[in-house]
This record gives C-alpha cells, structure tokens and sequence, in this order.
C-alpha cells in the first residue's frame, strides 16, 4: 500500500504545474501511461518537474551510452538498492527498448555476482590493488 496519495487524472488536471509535467511524460515517452512513481511525486511539484527534467537528461537524452544499456544499469542498481518498483518499471523499460530473455537472464547473473564478491571483498577488507587506482 502506497504511503502518498497517487493523483488521478483528474486531479492533476487541477494542478497546472503537474499537468504540464504529466503532459511532458506522455509526449516524451509516446504513450497515455503515466505510471505510480509520478502520480506519487505528483504531491510534491517542484519535485515532480525537477526529477522528471533530471531523469530526461539522464535517461532520454542522447549520451554515449545507448537507452538499453542505461536500463539495464537501472536494473542492476535498483536491485543493489532493494527497489522492487524500480527493478519492475525499469525491466519493463528495457524490454521495450529490446532487451532479450537472454539479456535479462545475463544481466541477473551479473548482479548476482557482483552481489556475492562484493561482500566477499568487504567482508575480507581487501585492499585495492595501486594499478586501479586514479593517477
């Protein structure tokens, strides 16, 4: 159960500064959907416009790392960091931007193992090696 009120439709309709937000969303990502996060966040609007605009500057603008990979990363830290919600809208994501099964079944493999050896090397203390470090 959610700890915020998630707008309806025809609440944020009342609110100018979410709609504009809202309106941003659907045009953005080409669809009517506009999904639990920002109905939550919608309670808060200056946070709701600075962390769509954040998120368009992260996520939608072009970069040198194509849009599957950025999800796939959200994937990998949503799952480091507990967020069920995260790793569910941004699995979605990435399937949309193409993401395989195999992909998928790769990318979990990955975060599992860099789950297991980095509390391995932090229960172990081991210190790093000079050649990773920044010169």
């Amino acid at each position: 159960m959610a700890t915020t009120k998630l707008l309806s439709d025809t609440e944020v309709e009342k609110i100018p500064a979410v709609k504009a937000v809202f309106d941003d969303i659907r045009a953005t990502r080409k669809s009517d959907f506009v999904n639990n996060f920002w109905r939550g966040l919608a309670n808060d609007p200056p946070a709701l416009k600075r962390i769509w605009e954040q998120l368009k500057v992260v996520m939608v603008a072009d970069s040198a790392i194509d849009p599957l990979t950025k999800e796939m990363i959200y994937i990998a830290v949503s799952t480091a960091n507990g967020c069920s919600y995260c790793v569910h809208s941004h699995t979605a994501a990435a399937r949309a931007k193409g993401m395989t099964d195999a992909q998928h079944g790769e990318l979990v493999s990955i975060i599992g193992l860099a789950g297991q050896t980095n509390h391995m090397v932090t229960a172990m203390q081991i210190p790093v090696d000079p050649q990773f470090e920044v010169k």
